[in-house]
């Protein structure tokens, strides 16, 4: 094991997926010449080129139609969105080609295109810039939908993704890139579509993803002190997502609570809530719990955006409800 950061995992991975595969290359804006805006391309112009390195204009729906055509030629794009709230720029080609190519050619040609997309909260990045959107995604059948939370997994879901033959949109949050965790030495993969077991419970099943599994962890330790014993299971992907591990969990917890930063109307934790009403009804103790933000654009000024997180609190006095 090393103790290393988010990006820093993300950038091994990307080093060791380009070392083991020619067809790999990554563009965005200001990779080659910046490293990424959050150095998780650093270092990669020296090593591979930037031929295979790109930077492209500032046009969200020419790199993700570049990728498509790319992908359909062979190669395997790694397109980096900048922010995830510029993804809107180029839906249709996300939606309507990336997500569809596979199935409309009859499974002639594969798509194998990773879209990172860095999301979520940090401070005063307001509206247009801060924004958690993974459930657009997960309602798309074609792709898949994988989310980190700690740097071990951020290095084997990427290198995971790079691999699928299936287009994966890839969410990093902004305010893991700089956390330290502790990753595997050598050849480190994470299956997407399966979830962990974070901490083991046997009062209530927290649910989370990316940062908001950090919050529930916190969350978790002061429910501990009341008493009450939580299990956390961190998704880790979103679309396929571990149905049989949540169910299992509830089955033996007999409630549920599910975190989420994103806007709590219409997010991906009502999936997770109505799959469990629907199939495990009887095991619930009580009425499931969505935690997730208010139905608003994120606010810029600092007192309204604290008023805006979701946080360990903000869970730990949902979960408290319940008992």
């Amino acid at each position: 094991m090393k103790n290393i950061t988010f990006s820093q995992a993300t950038l091994e991975a990307m080093e060791e997926e380009m070392k083991r595969d020619p067809t790999v290359f990554v563009m965005g804006e200001d990779i080659a010449r910046q490293g990424g805006i959050f150095g998780q391309f650093k270092g990669l112009p020296d090593k591979f080129g930037t031929d295979r390195i790109r930077d492209t204009p500032i046009s969200e729906t020419a790199i993700i139609g570049a990728a498509v055509g790319a992908a359909l030629a062979g190669m395997r794009p790694v397109a980096d969105m900048h922010f995830a709230d510029f993804v809107g720029v180029c839906m249709d080609e996300i939606f309507n080609q990336m997500a569809k190519v596979h199935y409309m050619f009859g499974a002639q040609k594969t798509v194998p295109v990773v879209v990172r997309a860095p999301d979520g909260i940090i401070n005063q990045a307001a509206a247009q810039h801060s924004q958690c959107v993974e459930a657009w995604f997960t309602h798309i059948p074609g792709l898949k939908v994988v989310i980190p939370s700690n740097a071990a997994d951020a290095k084997g879901l990427l290198k995971s993704a790079i691999r699928d033959d299936n287009p994966v949109m890839y969410f990093e949050h902004k305010g893991l890139f700089s956390m330290k965790g502790d990753v595997p030495e050598g050849e480190h993969l994470v299956e997407i579509g399966k979830a962990r077991v974070d901490r083991e419970g046997s009062d209530i099943t927290i649910v989370s993803w990316s940062m908001m599994l950090n919050h529930a962890a916190k969350a978790a330790d002061k429910l501990a002190a009341d008493g009450i014993k939580a299990e956390l299971i961190d998704l880790r992907s979103l679309s396929p997502w571990d149905k049989d591990a949540v169910l299992k969990s509830v089955a033996k917890t007999g409630r549920l609570c599910v975190a989420q930063e994103a806007v709590k109307q219409g997010g991906f934790g009502a999936e997770i809530a109505a799959t469990v009403a629907e199939e495990a009804l009887d095991c619930l103790d009580a009425p499931i719990v969505r935690v997730g933000a208010p139905f608003t654009p994120i606010p810029f000024a600092r007192p309204l955006e604290q008023a805006y997180r979701v946080t360990a609190d903000t869970i730990y006095n949902a979960v408290r409800k319940l008992f």
